[in-house]
């Protein structure tokens, strides 16, 4: 099934957005199951409507402006004709060109499945998007349509509507009622062959898992090598960055706080921490301590202002700082929406209340140490980037603009430093399973000794917002309920470190994957799957679903390359002022070397690309392994030189310097 990222999905444009049907269907009240006349089952979320026409149903999202469309395209010769089929019934005036077009493994009870992505052009934030589905003989197609920063909004609904769009009387795979196997040499034979195929399709240079089964570790180990071009290999200590691994280990210091009684799950962040603000008072008024890293207090997420705008070197007190001017831009516990920043809050606070008397950094830092990494024997585990470089590591790696692997810069992950309780950590599969031990344990420790209460370690799983169907994030952690089974994992990603951990309390199995390449995402991500192929004998999809995902990635990359001009047009860059500032992200520089043009926002750098878009405008494009694909678009305004960047509901603006910042 297309995985919904909204954000990659307007890569170039050549109309305006479609106008939205008329609201003439009442918002649903629940997320209510229906079906098309065809039988095709599908989910509208609470708060979203529906229309229902002559083989189209339009699900209209609650602000007007985004659409999910479910098009009975009957019989048709190929996936190519059921779209054009479709297309033409819902919207005949659709002229866009098709940028991407790639077929999956027909899953969830269908056949085969054709992925489409349309041009656009970045002025336009639009996701116009669509896949083809086969069963039976005929042809089910969804179109994603409508305004970008509503579909990043509103993501968990979107995958809801997508994740249950099946054919009639499909049946949901369930491993409810099954006995686990146990993790014997074969089976484990099984896992570690999957990673180490995985690794050569996706060019992946190095990887390290940890497996538990009943409480012993039963594998732990490494594939590859720490960095391309060295003979240094991987193995069970090597350090990765684990991302944002490291919220769910920052809630186990909460749960350990609540147990002391220095704190309350139900506590007002305020009382705990008045310094704490959010751009909205009435949402600052209703942050409790379990809500900090939720996700669901409508704080959207906003992560160009530290990606763009920290270093090494930048205080702490950013996060607060950055807080204190982000408005949420939903209902408190309306929807899901992921913050860095929320969690990066959540382990300041709790550090603070350990070791009030020292500064942020330092008291989270030493209260991570004394509560978590001692008393769990995370011997490797450090927050400390510098020691963590100095030690047995992993390099991170990206793909240039041709799909190679290269070593990537470690610059733009410094800026992990200022939120680290949001992502920061560097940790070993020999680690990391512990950590899964104590979520497998419920807080026991190997000698028997309680290290944290049931209690307090299951509120961090307690479900509060919907990520899709069946997936429930809870405090930095998610509880997938898909297969029937509770399955506790959580997803990690900074530039060239990918990781993923799972533990399955009714197997007493668990597992950990590090990862040192970007590609390395498809690889964890299908990871958990094949983990619970091998203990349930689940169908056999993780192997083709990864192989298909190596294939699709490169020639994505590929594609977007054959619109880039690189190095970045001449003409294009000379009309770049040296100097932009923006209030918010600091500032870009801009210089040329030998390989082209460069700009350069102090904490990291990268050469860049230029691509025309349909409506005329010029893109700039950072190309450097890890760091590719920041766009900004050339502007004017008021007779100033400017350039536009955006995430998915954030727009910024540089504007031309006479100097550079600080210079």
């Amino acid at each position: 099934m297309l995985r919904f990222l909204p954000f990659v999905f307007a890569v170039a444009v050549t109309t305006a957005v479609l106008p939205m049907p008329s609201a003439t269907a009442q918002a649903v009240a629940k997320d209510t199951p229906a079906k098309t006349a065809s039988g095709v089952a599908y989910t509208i979320p609470k708060d979203w409507s529906s229309k229902v026409q002559p083989s189209i149903v339009v699900i209209t999202a609650p602000e007007n402006d985004a659409r999910v469309v479910i098009v009975d395209a009957g019989q048709a010769k190929d996936a190519d004709a059921a779209m054009a089929a479709a297309w033409a019934a819902y919207e005949p005036s659709m002229n866009r060109k098709v940028e991407i077009a790639q077929d999956s493994p027909g899953r969830r009870g269908w056949d085969k499945e054709r992925d489409y992505q349309y041009v656009t052009s970045p002025n336009e934030h639009l996701v116009v998007a669509s896949f083809a589905l086969f069963y039976g003989g005929h042809w089910t197609v969804v179109i994603l349509e409508g305004s970008q920063s509503t579909f990043e909004k509103r993501s968990g609904a979107t995958d809801l509507i997508i994740s249950t769009i099946r054919p009639a009387n499909y049946q949901e795979e369930t491993f409810a009622g099954r006995t686990a196997h146990r993790l014997d040499a074969a089976r484990i034979a099984q896992i570690t062959s999957f990673v180490k195929t995985g690794m050569a399709e996706l060019d992946v240079p190095g990887a390290a898992i940890a497996l538990v089964d009943h409480g012993k570790v039963v594998f732990e180990g490494g594939f590859g090598v720490r960095q391309l071009g060295e003979a240094a290999p991987v193995d069970a200590h090597t350090l990765f960055m684990i991302a944002s691994n490291t919220k769910g280990i920052t809630t186990l210091l909460l749960a350990r706080l609540v147990d002391q009684g220095k704190l309350r799950w139900d506590e007002h962040v305020t009382d705990a921490y008045p310094p704490f603000r959010l751009g909205s008072d009435e949402t600052t008024k209703q942050v409790l301590i379990r809500d900090l890293i939720c996700a669901c207090t409508g704080v959207p997420r906003q992560d160009l202002d530290w990606l763009l705008n920290t270093n090494a070197q930048t205080p702490v007190q950013s996060t607060f700082d950055q807080l204190a001017r982000t408005v949420p831009t939903s209902k408190f516990g309306e929807i899901f929406q992921y913050s860095n920043l929320m969690a990066s809050a959540a382990g300041y606070i709790g550090g603070n209340i350990v070791y009030p008397n020292k500064p942020l950094g330092t008291s989270y830092d030493d209260a991570m140490q004394s509560l978590i990494f001692t008393p769990l024997a995370m011997n490797d585990t450090t927050l400390n980037m510098q020691k963590a470089l100095g030690g047995d590591h992993a390099s991170p790696h990206g793909n240039d603009v041709d799909a190679k692997t290269e070593v990537a810069s470690m610059d733009i992950n410094m800026t992990a430093i200022p939120i680290r309780p949001a992502g920061g950590a560097w940790s070993s599969a020999h680690d990391l399973i512990k950590y899964v031990e104590d979520e497998l344990t419920q807080g026991v420790l190997p000698n028997g000794a309680r290290f944290v209460s049931a209690k307090n370690l299951l509120q961090r799983r307690a479900h509060t917002v919907l990520v899709s169907k069946d997936i429930y994030y809870g405090m930095g952690l998610i509880d997938n309920e898909r297969y029937g089974i509770s399955v506790i994992e959580h997803g990690g990603d900074l530039i060239g470190f990918h990781s993923n951990f799972v533990a399955i309390p009714s197997a007493h199995a668990g597992a950990v994957i590090l990862t040192n390449s970007d590609l390395g995402s498809d690889l964890r991500d299908r990871f958990v799957r094949r983990f619970l192929e091998v203990l349930y004998d689940g169908k056999p999809q993780a192997a083709e679903d990864l192989a298909n995902d190596a294939k699709n990635d490169k020639a994505a990359i590929l594609k977007e390359r054959a619109l880039m001009t690189v190095p970045a047009d001449a003409a294009a860059s000379a009309q770049l002022a040296a100097h932009y500032t923006n209030p918010d992200l600091g500032h870009v520089d801009v210089s040329r070397d030998a390989q082209g043009t460069v700009f350069d926002f102090g904490a990291w750098k990268s050469h860049v690309a230029t691509r025309k878009n349909p409506d005329g405008t010029i893109s700039f494009l950072t190309i450097d392994p890890g760091v590719a694909g920041f766009e900004f678009v050339m502007t004017t305004d008021q007779g100033k030189r400017g350039l536009i960047i955006r995430d998915g509901q954030h727009e910024y603006r540089y504007t031309e310097a006479a100097v550079t910042p600080g210079g």
